[in-house]
């Protein structure tokens, strides 16, 4: 026999039956602020740069006959136009230049300026500032070898740090070591010795005097 449990879950219902919610009244739509119309203001349009969260009311018709002239920047010169276009990237926020407020203050200045006489931490944490003891070493500087470069120098047996000096010398070296005059007409070191006359014109074009 089938129980009708209706009555049961009826009081339990978060809508009980017969208990329809009403529905709320929409707010009512008020009349179009053109002046002379009567219809419904149903459509918003901002007043203006100054009341940008204040809107008029408009019927359609008026709505688009008004933002068809309306103009945010209206009463700002070009310079004013151009200021409140480059504001409105940072949601016209101040804004600073970066590292206006970093000075070095303190302990860190100090220890900028602290003796450094053997370079170390200068090396090390990339400071600039260290004073250098006066026994320091001015540090060589370098230059980028450039892959050319670097083969042609192997192939006269010298390294990167070689001077236009160096490379004379052991050119004179070479030509007398594998000439074939000097071989008693032993032509097998010709293709070697085209190789260092290579390796010598072009080096004397890159590698710097001493």
């Amino acid at each position: 026999m089938p129980i009708d449990s209706s009555k049961f879950f009826d009081s339990i219902r978060v809508k009980p039956r017969g208990k329809q919610a009403e529905a709320k009244p929409r707010d009512s739509v008020v009349a179009c602020e053109w002046t002379g119309c009567q219809n419904k203001g149903s459509h918003r349009a901002p007043k203006g740069r100054e009341n940008q969260r204040e809107y008029w009311h408009f019927c359609l018709d008026h709505v688009r006959e008004y933002n068809q002239n309306y103009n945010f920047f209206s009463g700002m010169n070009a310079d004013a136009v151009a200021r409140y276009q480059k504001d409105a990237l940072t949601g016209h926020r101040p804004t600073w230049k970066m590292g206006a407020n970093g000075g070095k203050k303190g302990a860190e200045a100090e220890i900028d300026m602290a003796s450094d006489p053997f370079s170390m931490f200068s090396e090390i944490n990339g400071r600039a500032n260290w004073r250098k003891g006066p026994d320091a070493q001015p540090k060589a500087e370098t230059r980028k070898v450039m892959n050319a470069e670097r083969k042609a120098l192997q192939v006269m047996g010298l390294g990167p740090s070689a001077t236009l000096a160096d490379v004379k010398t052991k050119y004179k070296a070479l030509v007398k070591q594998h000439h074939p005059d000097a071989n008693g007409g032993d032509r097998s070191t010709e293709d070697r010795l085209i190789e260092i006359i290579k390796a010598y014109n072009y080096l004397k074009t890159v590698v710097r005097e001493a």
